[in-house]
């Protein structure tokens, strides 16, 4: 069948309504104002309109505007619970909008994100969103130059001059820092994520390492250990803390995962979490709940934060200033963490 692409008369436009049960002035909705309709409802009209082979005129209006309604979204792994409710909620967002989402990852790879960012550029996404600020400074101006409204997450800093949503790092984990100091731990390690070319890991780390410094304890060079967020690598961070002649009595780490990793080798090593050690995550994914013991952690409101962002996006071409939203994290104390006790640096060796 040949496609057609020019405006539907009013007859044509009621029999293929008619066709599928729905109105003629929903299907002119879908046509004109997607964003007005439901989208399983605007799912079955462009159905009907493929079905009698229409390309709906909207997409000639789009390339004339150069609107695609399309969105790019680039993060830096898809193997991550955290990442996929941000995009869930960019997703949902943005298609009550009549908006798809192209989604791209780096595997934190700042060259790899760049030629991403190129390549949507390229399919004319109207806007798009990226995860924090570890990058070079020429893709915003290239962004900047082709006119394309962006929004970076994950991390938020007064200073920066681009749109943004989410939270100080370093600040988020001096907290969790200080909740330890203040129950007691004089004796700290960390399992962070690997720092190079990841903004967010290195910021919570050098968090970490301020709280101590402001209460007069070193955190020294062998008790900070960088792995990739991995449960088998945070096992191996935890058992070489552990071997350590002074173990720590508690553990920071950058995210729920390795705190579940560092969980796994304790129990393994017939440790009792928190009686003789205490650990700390990072997200509040899912899991962090569920295990046993739950996992205390900082509470980032992934889908949220990905609604926010859809949110700036979609407001860019208003006349606005560009929206910056920092959200403070709630720390959520379950169950693997407690005060030190004498038995603990007994048991451990120290």
């Amino acid at each position: 069948m040949k496609r057609k692409s020019a405006p539907l008369s009013g007859d044509t436009l009621k029999s293929i309504a008619a066709s599928g049960g729905i109105s003629s002035a929903t299907l002119s909705r879908v046509l004109n104002h997607p964003e007005q309709v439901r989208p399983d409802l605007r799912a079955r009209a462009m159905a009907l309109l493929a079905e009698a082979g229409y390309v709906p005129h909207g997409a000639a209006r789009s390339l004339a505007s150069r609107k695609t309604r399309t969105m790019g979204a680039i993060i830096p792994t898809v193997d991550s619970a955290l990442f996929a409710k941000l995009v869930d909620g960019m997703q949902q967002t943005i298609h009550e909008h009549g908006y798809q989402l192209l989604l791209a990852s780096t595997n934190y790879s700042p060259a790899r994100e760049a030629g991403e960012v190129r390549a949507l550029i390229e399919r004319g996404v109207d806007a798009m969103m990226l995860v924090g600020r570890s990058r070079d400074p020429e893709i915003y101006e290239l962004l900047q130059s082709k006119g394309i409204p962006f929004v970076t997450t994950c991390h938020y800093d007064a200073a920066d001059a681009w749109p943004m949503v989410g939270w100080d790092n370093a600040a988020a984990a001096q907290r969790i820092a200080d909740y330890l100091l203040d129950i007691g731990h004089r004796r700290l390690g960390v399992i962070a994520g690997i720092s190079k070319d990841n903004d967010r890991a290195a910021d919570r780390v050098a968090g970490f390492t301020r709280a101590l410094k402001r209460r007069g304890i070193d955190l020294p060079p062998q008790y900070v250990i960088e792995k990739p967020y991995t449960v088998p690598e945070a096992r191996r961070a935890m058992a070489a803390l552990l071997r350590l002649p002074e173990p720590p009595t508690a553990v920071m780490c950058g995210n729920d995962i390795l705190a579940y990793g560092a969980l796994q080798e304790c129990l393994w090593q017939n440790l009792r979490v928190p009686e003789q050690i205490s650990i700390t995550g990072f997200d509040n994914i899912e899991m962090a709940a569920h295990c046993r013991p739950g996992i205390t952690t900082l509470n980032v409101p992934a889908f949220e934060l990905g609604q926010r962002a859809a949110s700036i996006l979609l407001a860019a071409d208003a006349d606005t200033p560009p929206e910056n939203v920092c959200i403070e994290l709630e720390l959520i104390v379950r169950d693997t963490t407690a005060p030190p006790r004498s038995s603990t640096s007994a048991r451990l060796g120290s």
